[in-house]
C-alpha cells in the first residue's frame, strides 16, 4: 500500500490479518483488579479464553482509551518516515477513542504539512470496524489513493451491519446498556436481546427472543433481510465472547443459507468484551442499511 492504515484494538482483526496487511494497532487498555493490561500487543497473543474465565469468576474489569503518548509516538514515526496516514477509529458512539486520536492526528498534521493525515469515525465496533478496515485494505491494495480509500469508507460505513446477541444480560446492565429490572427479568425468562449498532454508532436493543438458538438464528435472519447481493461473494466477519461453538454454528448457517464462502471468526476483544460479557455473538456484513 502507498500509505499506512492505523486503527485500534477494537477492530478485532486476527493477528494473521494484522501482520499480512501491515496494519498499525493502537491498543486500548483494561484493568483487572487494578492491574493495567493492553488489549493488543504486537507479537503477543493474549489468552482471551482466560480473560472470559476471569469475567465468569466475577473479576472487576474496567476499560480506558489508548495511551496518547504511545499513540503519538507511533503516528509521528510514520509521518517522520515520509508516510501518509489513514486512521480508522472505534465508534465515537461507544468510546472517546476516536475523538482523542483524531485531535492528535490534527496536531501532527500541522507539524507535517507535506504529509496527508485523514481520519474516519467508523461508527463501528468489533468485527464491524474490522470489516471496514479489511475493505479499506482491499481498495488500497488495488492502488487507490489515500483520499479515495477514505472517501469509500465514509460513503459505505453506514452499510456495515452489526448484529449482536449476548448470553447474560447482567453484563449489559453493569455497562449501563439495560436496566436492572430488564436484566433480571430477561435472565429468569431466558430472554435474549438482539441488538445492532445504529447510524450514530450506538449499541441499540431491537428485539427479544426466548432461547439462545433463536437469538443466533435471528442474527442470520437479519442478514437475509438486508445483506447486499450477491451475498455469496461477501466477506463476512463473526466475533464471539468465548463461545466458539456458537460462532461456528452461525458461520455454518451463513454458508448454508447464502452460499457465503469467506467467513472469518475471531474473539471479541477485552475492552468490548468487558461490557458485553462471555457468550457475546456478533455477525457483520455489508447491507443496504444497518437495520
Amino acid at each position: 500500500m502507498n500509505f499506512e492504515i492505523v486503527t485500534d484494538s477494537c477492530c478485532n482483526l486476527t493477528e494473521d490479518m494484522i501482520d499480512e496487511f501491515g496494519l498499525h494497532i493502537l491498543p486500548l487498555t483494561f484493568l483487572v483488579d487494578g492491574q493495567q493490561r493492553y488489549s493488543y500487543l504486537k507479537g503477543e497473543r493474549t489468552d482471551l479464553a482466560q480473560f472470559y474465565t476471569m469475567m465468569r469468576e466475577g473479576k472487576v474489569i474496567t476499560t480506558s482509551l489508548p495511551n496518547l503518548s504511545e499513540s503519538e509516538t507511533l503516528i509521528r514515526s510514520l509521518l517522520a518516515a515520509g508516510r501518509d496516514v489513514l486512521y480508522l477509529g472505534f465508534s465515537s458512539g461507544l468510546s472517546g477513542t476516536y475523538e482523542a486520536i483524531s485531535l492528535l492526528c490534527d496536531q501532527l498534521a500541522a507539524e507535517y504539512p507535506d504529509r496527508t493525515v485523514l481520519t474516519c469515525d467508523t461508527l463501528a465496533a468489533s468485527g464491524g470496524q474490522g470489516l471496514l478496515v479489511w475493505h479499506a485494505v482491499q481498495h488500497a491494495r488495488a492502488g487507490k489513493s489515500i483520499e479515495a480509500v477514505h472517501e469509500w469508507v465514509e460513503q459505505n460505513k453506514l452499510h456495515l451491519a452489526h448484529w449482536f446477541t449476548v448470553d447474560d444480560l447482567m453484563f449489559l446492565f453493569r455497562g449501563g446498556r439495560v436496566s436492572r429490572t430488564s436484566a433480571w427479568a430477561g435472565t429468569l425468562l431466558n430472554i435474549k436481546p438482539v441488538m445492532h449498532v445504529d447510524d450514530e454508532g450506538h449499541l441499540i436493543p431491537l428485539e427479544k427472543v426466548r432461547g439462545r438458538k433463536k437469538s443466533l438464528n435471528a442474527l442470520v435472519d437479519h442478514m437475509e433481510k438486508t445483506a447486499i447481493a450477491p451475498i455469496s461473494e461477501q466477506m463476512v466477519f463473526i466475533t464471539h465472547g468465548d463461545c466458539l461453538e456458537d460462532a461456528e454454528y452461525v458461520a455454518a448457517q451463513v454458508k448454508e443459507r447464502f452460499g457465503v464462502r469467506d467467513v472469518v471468526i475471531n474473539y471479541v476483544d477485552p475492552v468490548i468484551g468487558a461490557h458485553s460479557g462471555p457468550g457475546t455473538m456478533a455477525l457483520f456484513f455489508l447491507a443496504s442499511a444497518r437495520k
